[in-house]
């Protein structure tokens, strides 16, 4: 599925590299749900350093709903604390796809009040709204909307509940991977016929987001995610410096976890984030403290020390067992382990704090689901963490902990 880029990696033998960094690709650890059918100068950015598709015509509500929101209900929830510059980011990717019988406006702001006041009762202060666009092929050089795709108003109306919520807001449009064969095939290795062809249908897939993020003010939009085959491209450069002109917030780019070890993220962008999911060999009964070291093991590769310009765009891990070994293994269906999701969760968090890390975003929650719901372990993905309440209690912890952040930093 679903929702990147720093310090020189220590040096160690290629064969060792390639194995450590194909294994993953098998197993599925670039996590997105699959379904068949500044103007800131170029910044080479380290973490050591001061990081079924179709044209879209638009919302297909009624004309008198398009870019209004209803008036927020009495007593609407607020994060115990609004996020502001320094302060950690405490988040949840929530990803969104558009069912095949479109929801009302009025469903999907209710959707949306439901999971701001869930997250509220988690601690968090920031929401990172993913949701796909698509894409013909590992060639193909157009990218848009689809029957799956939020319209940009339907965007803004959503986007209206989590600020009138205090919370801290993402915009992360992120590549579907349905027609590009997974789990062989995926978003971080395609290769377009003609890069100035994609940058192009790019820009004109994302603007309207762009415009919509900015008249919301949304905190940050994520550029791109995990597009390993396509990072350091000179097409970047004309795309960021037009979604600076349109976005007022910062432009940031996710990568994934196996290029921000392996070696520079070259990205002209103003932040950086990572889709992190280490694979940390040991078994299922290992304590917090051995899953600390596996990640600070990772982590060291690429710098050692605090990361305060890091984000973790994404971090996660199936609620079974063996997921220690592949954490975003979203294929296959273990038997469910709870306590590896909680423990897991708990470790990263140190992580987190003992890095002076910018924050963390779990991965995920479906917008259409209830968090107040246990999953159906029959059909859900075992990354789905809300409604366990062992993860929820490992989260809350974290969430409310008295980690008071990185502090101001500047690139």
């Amino acid at each position: 599925m679903k929702r990147s880029r720093l310090p020189l990696l220590a040096v160690f033998p290629v064969t060792v590299l390639t194995l450590v960094l194909s294994v993953p690709f098998v197993l599925g650890d670039h996590p997105v749900r699959w379904e068949a059918g500044s103007a800131l100068p170029r910044l080479a950015l380290d973490g050591s350093q001061p990081s079924g598709s179709g044209p879209s015509t638009g919302d297909e509500d009624s004309s008198a709903e398009a870019g209004s929101s209803s008036p927020s209900p009495e007593g609407t929830v607020r994060v115990a604390k609004a996020w502001k510059p320094g302060m950690p980011q405490w988040g949840v990717q929530l990803y969104w796809e558009e069912e095949k019988k479109k929801r009302s406006g009025t469903f999907i702001e209710a959707q949306a009040r439901k999971h701001a006041k869930y997250l509220v009762g988690l601690g968090a202060n920031s929401v990172s709204l993913s949701f796909p666009f698509f894409t013909e092929g590992p060639t193909s050089n157009t990218l848009s909307a689809g029957s799956k795709t939020p319209s940009p108003e339907r965007l803004r109306r959503v986007l209206k509940v989590f600020e009138d919520a205090g919370f801290r807001t993402t915009v992360r449009p992120i590549m579907d991977e349905a027609s590009l064969n997974p789990p062989a095939g995926w978003r971080g290795s395609i290769e377009p016929a003609s890069r100035s062809a994609w940058f192009a249908s790019y820009r004109k897939f994302l603007t309207p987001y762009l415009e919509v993020a900015d008249e919301e003010k949304a905190n940050a939009f994520v550029i791109g995610t995990e597009l390993n085959s396509l990072e350091g491209d000179q097409g970047w450069d004309a795309l960021v410096e037009s979604a600076e002109k349109t976005f007022s917030g910062e432009v940031a780019y996710n990568a994934n976890w196996d290029n921000y070890v392996a070696g520079r993220i070259n990205m002209p962008v103003s932040h950086l984030g990572v889709d992190a999911y280490f694979p940390v060999k040991v078994p299922d009964s290992a304590s917090t403290e051995r899953l600390v070291q596996g990640w600070n093991d990772w982590l060291d590769k690429k710098s050692a020390g605090k990361l305060p310009h890091i984000t973790l765009a994404e971090a996660g891990i199936g609620a079974m067992d063996g997921a220690y070994h592949a954490p975003g293994d979203f294929y296959n269906k273990n038997a469910v382990n709870p306590k590896v999701q909680a423990n897991w969760y708990t470790a990263v968090c140190e992580v987190v704090k003992e890095r002076r890390m910018q924050g963390v975003y779990w991965w995920s929650i479906w917008f259409d689901d209830d968090p107040n719901t246990p999953p159906d372990d029959k059909t859900a993905s075992r990354l789905d963490f809300a409604g366990r309440p062992q993860t929820e209690k490992a989260v809350k912890a974290c969430f409310t902990s008295d980690y008071a952040g990185p502090g101001k930093t500047t690139q």
